[in-house]
């Protein structure tokens, strides 16, 4: 939490307070701030916020100036006093008010609670809760561990956002973080039956659910399994067909097994390179010092034997005949420019699944960073979704946002499915929605 004159800043919850009283800014204009806030020891130039808020896509001066403005105008400065933001001509800008000592964002964070539950086949299963409010449950993604993540530049965010307003249920998969990591059976189904686990431990009735990476297809087959139990399905990064399972060319067929042979050599050996480059397909947009700490997350969360299972079932991944079946309403978000995950898997998904809608994000990130502007997209997206709050208005650097809603599914004569899909900008919907 940063203090200055009036105003607090909550990074992770991406909240400004002026007077003690919200102020609500655009994402871009949040971004410039917290950018000027770590950098406040320098200029910083306009070339470089151009690059941290916007990423490569080309803006004009124009558009930084205007977000500038604005975030005086949220801050309690302008143009001529400069008491916060000082101009730099011709260079850039610089944070220069007094500032408090932010406190450690530990101290005010309520804790989590980290409990067990047996599966039937003896292995123990760690999950937590953390947060109040209605339910929201995750399921479990890529090498998650729950102690670890909770203070991990990349999940902390995460964790922080979706349990604003819920109690957030989450637990590490068989296998890695605080589960067992000796097991026998790592197949599909058994994930799908943890999940069940743990929403019974939890003692949850019915609930929204997200499913992040290929934790959105195990998502889908819970869902499909207990209609009754899901209210909401969020659908982030995710996949329905893993990389074997939807190679359909012989082409396809070779640079996926090629990709999983390297991904066995690499993790078999704990070669650093490899686990670079593997670092930077989920976090292009990534800083050196978040890679770092991707790579360590993921060699404190499980063994390299396991490491290895986990990707082979990875990639034989296939819901695409179980997503026709979910009944929910569901939410489908997707970074455009996703280098792990190709942003085709989310218009499958959305394709598949009857009363769907699919928001592409503007990232090229697979995990969401804390600092980009596609994460406050992100999570107002989510609450609208889920009822929580009014939708996120997009300003002018927003024009080029995608939604596709893929209700009304219709049979044709023949028996096939088409799809009445309408795009339309920003958040607003489809007419009659």
């Amino acid at each position: 939490m940063y203090r200055f004159d009036d105003c607090q800043v909550d990074p992770r919850q991406f909240e400004l307070r002026r007077g003690g009283e919200v102020v609500h800014v655009e994402p871009q204009v949040f971004a410039l701030l917290a950018h000027l806030i770590e950098h406040r020891d320098r200029v910083v130039t306009k070339a470089e916020l151009l690059d941290a808020v916007w990423g490569g896509r080309f803006v004009s001066e124009s558009a930084l100036t205007s977000r500038m403005k604005m975030l005086r105008r949220a801050v309690g400065d302008d143009g001529n006093q400069q008491r916060i933001i000082a101009t730099v001509h011709g260079v850039g800008y610089r944070f220069v008010a007094e500032m408090a000592e932010p406190r450690a964002p530990d101290g005010s964070r309520p804790p989590q609670r980290i409990q067990y539950c047996v599966s039937p086949d003896g292995v123990r299963v760690a999950y937590a809760s953390s947060g109040s409010g209605s339910p929201l449950v995750k399921a479990a993604n890529w090498l998650t561990h729950l102690d670890l993540e909770w203070s991990s530049p990349i999940w902390a965010h995460w964790l922080d956002g979706l349990a604003r307003r819920h109690r957030l249920v989450r637990y590490d998969e068989r296998g890695c973080g605080l589960s067992d990591w000796d097991v026998a059976d790592f197949g599909f189904d058994a994930w799908v039956n943890d999940l069940e686990l743990v929403v019974d431990a939890a003692g949850l009735d019915r609930f929204p659910l997200l499913g992040v990476s290929q934790g959105g297809a195990v998502a889908i087959a819970y869902a499909v399994r207990h209609p009754e139990r899901v209210s909401h399905l969020v659908l982030a990064g995710a996949y329905c067909r893993g990389r074997l399972a939807r190679a359909s060319t012989a082409e396809e067929l070779e640079e996926a097994t090629l990709d999983l042979q390297l991904g066995r050599i690499g993790w078999r050996h704990d070669d650093p390179t490899f686990r670079q480059v593997f670092a930077s397909q989920f976090l292009p947009d990534g800083t050196r010092a978040l890679w770092d700490a991707f790579n360590d997350l993921q060699r404190a969360t499980t063994s390299t034997e396991n490491v290895v299972r986990f990707l082979d079932v990875f990639a034989q991944i296939d819901v695409s005949e179980l997503a026709p079946h979910v009944r929910c309403p569901t939410l489908i978000l997707h970074s455009r420019g996703d280098l792990r995950v190709p942003a085709t898997q989310a218009q499958e998904l959305a394709a598949l699944i009857p009363n769907s809608e699919l928001r592409f994000l503007k990232s090229s990130n697979h995990i969401l960073t804390a600092h980009e502007p596609a994460w406050p997209v992100f999570l107002s997206e989510v609450d609208r979704f889920l009822g929580d709050t009014a939708p996120y208005e997009a300003g002018p650097a927003d024009e080029g946002d995608l939604v596709l809603d893929y209700r009304n599914r219709r049979a044709a004569g023949d028996g096939s499915e088409r799809d009445v899909r309408t795009a339309v900008r920003g958040p607003d919907r489809a007419a009659g929605r």
